[in-house]
């Protein structure tokens, strides 16, 4: 296999300094014109090369000012290479609004628009829906096969895993469940993470690549198994000096001036994917530490964002933003960009879904209170039979998975339930399911 490189153009077929003797002309038109090319998006030159150059440039003269204008702007962050160049970042101009909108939502108003609406046991019904797509969602992205229908009901049931991809997502949604009971408290040092990656690979791999930094011999690589290397993690030495050095830096120690935390978090995610220090889960690891220090901040609503779902809707603009930060002269502006865009697609995807479900429960809810006693909980898992359809269930193990309660309070609703005739019992071999009845449909027509 190759190393997978991307493509650079050769700038010494242009006249360098007529280039920026052109931009120094006409600096608002032309910073204006680089200004398009990085945002809302940060494109690279395989972008770039199709898109309409300023006047008086060709493309790769274009593409020569752009970098020349970014390379002026970007800072540097904590984290090194192996050749010991540091990572560098711009702080696009989009970036304090984005962070206002963030820190209003996810800082703790997540639920102000709705709080007339929302009820405590729907809030946890959507808090256990968001950790099971973020479990799902991130292991997909590291090659689990499971349809994410199946790996749900395996979830709500408490089904045991039957292969490695199922397990996979088990570990990941018990890892996220230690993250907001126990671990969002503590400080990440070695035996921390150990912790985290065994709970990440728990029966995925063998117990001697677990709770352990990756060796040189392990011989370990990016790559999609055919033609390309994306990225070969730095040896061991490096490894460990810098683990060091992002413990600390994930601890907030020795941090010069203030960082927002979700530049901070994106860092720490970015970091771990390169330095890549586990056998194997570091691409769940990473992103599992994005949520650690997040949490740890006092961002709890973080937990009702899966933000692994709208990065697996874009996997290839995912890896590609490694690739791009790795190799166009560490500039990872592109990870930052890709990541703080998904974020922000996360939120709104958030407030679509509650306000189409919203519109969708009020006339149900009308007609239903006239009728019968429902508490908050029975009237989330009717609004569920009828908004999923005919082939939907739910046992008691799922309902209190869903609601956390105990199994005498899921068996007294339940029982309500169908005694009422809203839902019906249908024993599968040692399991029993409930699904929704003909009278419960006619209420929602």
């Amino acid at each position: 296999m190759e190393l997978f490189k991307i493509e650079k153009p050769n700038f010494s077929l242009i006249d360098t300094l007529g280039v920026l003797k052109k931009y120094e002309k006409d600096v608002f038109y032309y910073g204006d014109a680089v200004f398009k090319v990085s945002e809302p998006v940060y494109f690279y030159w395989d972008k770039i090369k199709y898109k309409q150059s300023p006047k008086e440039l060709n493309s790769i003269e274009f593409w020569y000012l752009v970098k020349h204008i970014r390379t002026a702007n970007l800072k540097k962050t904590p984290i090194q290479a192996a050749n010991g160049e540091f990572f560098k970042w711009l702080r696009l101009s989009y970036t304090d609004e984005l962070l206002h909108k963030f820190d209003i939502a996810v800082g703790g108003e997540i639920f102000s628009r709705y709080q007339n609406i929302i009820t405590p046991y729907g809030k946890q019904r959507l808090l256990t829906k968001s950790i099971i797509e973020e479990a799902i969602a991130s292991s997909q992205l590291e090659g689990a096969v499971t349809t994410t229908p199946t790996a749900k009901k395996m979830i709500l049931e408490n089904r045991a895993p039957k292969d490695k991809s199922e397990q996979m997502i088990i570990n990941n949604y018990k890892t996220m469940q230690l993250l907001r009971d126990e671990y969002k408290s503590k400080l990440l040092d070695h035996e921390t993470l150990f912790e985290l990656h065994r709970s990440i690979t728990n029966k995925i791999i063998d117990s001697k690549n677990q709770g352990r930094y990756r060796k040189d011999e392990d011989n370990i690589s990016l790559n999609d198994r055919i033609k390309y290397i994306y990225h070969i993690p730095p040896n061991e030495l490096f490894l460990k000096k810098e683990m060091e050095r992002l413990l600390s830096y994930a601890n907030d120690e020795n941090s010069v001036g203030f960082i927002h935390p979700v530049i901070k978090a994106i860092q720490l995610h970015f970091w771990v994917g390169y330095l890549h220090p586990f056998y194997d889960g570091n691409g769940r690891l990473a992103r599992t530490i994005f949520y650690w220090y997040l949490l740890k901040k006092g961002y709890w609503a973080i937990q009702y964002l899966p933000i692994s779902l709208v990065i697996k809707q874009a996997r290839q603009a995912y890896g590609m933003s490694y690739i791009y930060s790795e190799q166009d002269s560490y500039d990872m502006t592109y990870f930052y960009d890709f990541h703080m865009r998904k974020i922000i697609e996360a939120l709104n995807n958030f407030y679509f879904y509650i306000d189409r479900k919203t519109k969708e429960n009020r006339t149900l809810e009308n007609k239903l209170e006239k009728d019968f006693a429902l508490n908050e909980r029975q009237k989330e898992l009717l609004r569920y039979f009828l908004v999923k359809g005919d082939d939907t269930y739910i046992t008691p193990s799922s309902y209190i998975e869903l609601y956390k309660v105990s199994r005498m309070t899921a068996s007294s609703d339940l029982k309500y339930l169908e005694k009422e005739d809203l839902i019906a019992s249908k024993k599968i071999g040692k399991y029993v399911r409930y699904s929704g009845t003909k009278k419960l449909k006619e209420y929602y027509d």
